[in-house]
């Protein structure tokens, strides 16, 4: 299409481009952040996300202040719809965002332990991702009770109130709450570059221990607030180090699991508490998924039976399953085990920063301590107020009848507020409230009891003053409120604390097939499993040079094995771990495979099958201990058990014992030899006994070796063996003292 004529020619020459990119303006992308970005990243952070120090974010602070106002502390229930629209005088984010933030704070949704919002009809539940709420025209709500205790004296000043959105109306910028509602109150929030993750805590707990911590800052914290508390319920898996650790910081992970019951009846297990992290719909689909993927086969139905009496899950079990170990698996496996995160970022000031349970009580202590300074100073003015119209009054009712007079002589009504501020010498405000005193009021009795007034006044302003100036009252006063909102709203704990040697949890069995194999374990540390079938074709088995066999034995695939080391520790692990071997290979050399500490070394590999017996150790220093084999078992997965015998004097023998009558052979680096049966020693519980002394030394000698009797070459046993112990035992006699080859078979 030809050009008009009236259209400018575009030159697009090199030197025309280059006219064009000359007027492209420049910005530095630095000076682009700080004037668009930034203030919204702020605005996310300080009036969005971050909750401050009353526990409220703005837009819980908004809805809450609205129905306040609109007297739904004490009055009915109305429509949430009429709620909403409400509250975007002072929200302007829109109604869907004003209800999203009501469904989570209502009774019927049941995110919170104490629900600010007391509702009616379908809320949705915080355990269900697919149970939606119903519309905000379909359900009504009020304030619960407790908000009583975030708006207490909330009109006497205690609080800042600032302009809303358009500077229509003023709203409060924190709400001042009686209780740590910052650490009662779950709360999440993404920001920008930073997040917030609350947990919520019991509210009789988190009152006991602010009062405890105002009395004494450095009470320990765990003696009030042990953990967390859901409102999902649940079992925290319990770590007082863990939390000590969160508590100080700020910052770390609590892992909680679901709680259920077997029902003989049906053969069926019930779930009926899950953790606060997790859904009934992300349960359900993870269960499905490993029964599709032919991981669980013990389940053969699982259905949600969630109703008015709450949440329940139903699994129907094929016949002949363990319970126990199922749920081991599905704990392992599924959200039914999940952790919640904790990162508690606060406002401080318009600050963010983030903080342990001890800070965060600081400051709401502090906090608190102004709110209760604010409130005194108000009703101290007030009743300062009363007292200088009342001292007025008095002044007046000395000579009442002048006071008629004036007010009688005086021709203009506007003259007799000045002509009384003359007569009797009183300002403005004090004339105009003795000028509204009605006729009726002009008598003895008035008289007397406004005189009492003034006394009574005196009395308090001088004790509100003395509350005032003195911090210890002020502590008493938050104190007080404390015990009062912990005596009336204070629940028991829904969470409930398991520590680990309470947990009743069996291993759950892997995949893994369970066959005959034959166990070889070297002096060297190398250990390798052989078929029987692999075993009948090889030949000699292969060791490093100067290395030699130091166990074999017969086991399953499936069986524990415990690795006994010279840091005194024990590791523990399955045949299952290690590949099927030959005799013509060297097999795993296990510190590398268990990744031991550098420089340890193996002393011995022993199978503890259904840790029926005892472990004997021997000592360099002549002692013995008998430790119970039970002692090494673990309802955990940990793979590393410290203190797994004494560490007072170095290991000379160690053998597992399944029978409680060995003959053990202890020779002294004197010569000496000395036999005891293993029946003359007490079984102990604990891994670190010291032991009983076995062998009486001599000055500077030391046990150089034990062995097991039929292990040894000694010929007449009658002549080392000891009748009670301690014993000196026998100088060992050349024909005792020849060397045999030793297997042990632990």
């Amino acid at each position: 299409m030809a050009r008009k004529k009236s259209e400018p020619k575009i030159d697009r020459n090199i030197k025309g481009v280059e006219g064009l990119h000359a007027e492209v303006s420049e910005q530095n992308i630095t000076e682009t952040l700080e004037t668009n970005f930034m203030p919204y990243a702020m605005s996310a952070i300080v009036s969005r996300a971050i909750p401050e120090i009353d526990g409220f974010k703005p837009a819980h602070r908004k809805l809450l202040y609205t129905m306040y106002k609109m007297g739904l502390l004490t009055g009915n229930r109305t429509k949430s719809a009429n709620i909403v629209g409400q509250t975007m005088r002072l929200n302007p984010h829109g109604d869907a965002a004003i209800y999203e933030t009501m469904v989570r704070l209502s009774r019927g949704n049941e995110a919170l332990l104490h629900p600010f919002v007391d509702s009616k009809g379908n809320f949705g539940k915080v355990y269900s991702r697919d149970m939606a709420y119903a519309a905000s025209r379909y359900t009504e709500a009020k304030l619960d009770p407790i908000c009583s205790e975030l708006f207490r004296d909330i009109d006497s000043d205690t609080v800042d109130f600032v302009d809303n959105y358009d500077a229509t109306m003023k709203e409060p910028s924190l709400l001042p709450t009686t209780f740590p509602n910052v650490l009662v109150s779950n709360n999440t929030g993404i920001a920008v570059g930073m997040a917030s993750n609350i947990c919520g805590f019991n509210l009789r707990e988190v009152c006991q221990t602010a009062i405890a911590r105002i009395k004494d800052p450095k009470c320990n914290l765990l003696d009030t607030l042990p953990a967390p508390d859901f409102p999902t319920g649940g079992e925290i898996l319990y770590d007082p180090l863990e939390m000590a650790e969160i508590y100080r910081t700020g910052r770390g992970s609590v892992r909680v699991r679901a709680k259920w019951r077997y029902v003989k009846e049906g053969n069926l297990i019930e779930i009926y508490e899950i953790p606060y992290t997790a859904s009934t719909e992300a349960i359900i689909d993870k269960v499905a998924d490993l029964m599709k993927a032919g991981k669980i086969r013990e389940i053969s139905d699982m259905r949600d039976e969630t109703d008015l009496n709450g949440l329940k899950l139903t699994i129907d079990l094929k016949r002949g399953v363990d319970p126990d170990k199922l749920m081991a698996k599905l704990m392992k496996a599924t959200p039914l085990m999940d952790s919640f995160p904790c990162n508690f970022n606060i406002l401080i000031a318009g600050m963010p920063r983030v903080m342990g349970v001890g800070e965060i009580l600081e400051e709401w202590t502090a906090w608190r301590s102004q709110c209760v300074k604010r409130r005194v100073f108000f009703q101290l003015q007030k009743k300062k107020e009363r007292l200088h119209l009342l001292k007025a009054l008095k002044k007046i009712l000395l000579d009442i009848d002048l006071a008629i007079k004036l007010i009688r002589e005086t021709e203009s009504d506007a003259e007799v507020v000045p002509n009384l501020m003359i007569g009797f010498g009183i300002d403005q405000t004090q004339a105009e409230f003795v000028a509204e005193i009605k006729l009726r009021n002009i008598n003895k009795e008035y008289i007397l009891k406004r005189l009492e007034d003034v006394e009574t006044l005196e009395k308090e302003i001088q004790d509100l003053s003395d509350t005032l100036n003195s911090e210890k009252r002020i502590r008493d006063i938050i104190i007080k409120e404390l015990k009062t909102v912990a005596d009336k709203y204070g629940k028991d704990r829904k969470t409930t604390l398991i520590f680990e040697h309470q947990i009743i949890q069996v291993e759950p069995e892997e995949d893994v097939p369970d066959y005959p194999v034959t166990v070889f374990a070297s002096k060297g540390g190398y250990f390798k499993k052989i078929t029987p079938q692999s075993l009948r074709m090889s030949g000699e088995q292969k060791f490093k040079e100067g290395d030699s066999l130091a166990m074999c034995r017969e086991a399953t695939n499936r069986a524990e094995l415990l690795v006994f080391t010279d840091k005194f520790q024990v590791y523990k692990t399955r045949c299952s771990e290690f590949e099927d071997s030959k005799a013509s290979v060297l097999g795993d050399f296990l510190p590398a495979k268990l990744g031991m500490d550098e420089g340890e070394n193996v002393l011995a590999v022993c199978l503890p099958g259904d840790y029926k017996g005892s472990m004997l150790f021997v000592f360099e220093n002549g002692k013995a201990a008998k430790v119970d084999l039970s002692a090494y078992e673990t309802k955990s997965n940990r793979r590393k058990l410290t203190g797994a015998y004494s560490d007072k004097s170095p290991v000379r023998g160690l053998f597992l014992l399944k029978e409680d009558d060995k003959q053990v052979a202890v020779y002294a680096s004197d010569g000496r030899c000395l036999i005891f049966s293993t029946a003359q020693l007490a079984v102990k519980t604990t891994r670190n006994t010291i032991g009983v002394a076995v062998m009486a030394l001599k000055k500077n000698k030391l046990v150089e070796k034990a062995v097991l009797l039929e292990d040894s070459a000694i010929q007449n046993p009658a002549r080392y063996r000891a009748k009670a112990l301690p014993a000196a035992g026998a100088i060992l006699k050349g024909e005792d003292a020849e060397e045999k080859q030793i297997t042990m078979e632990l």
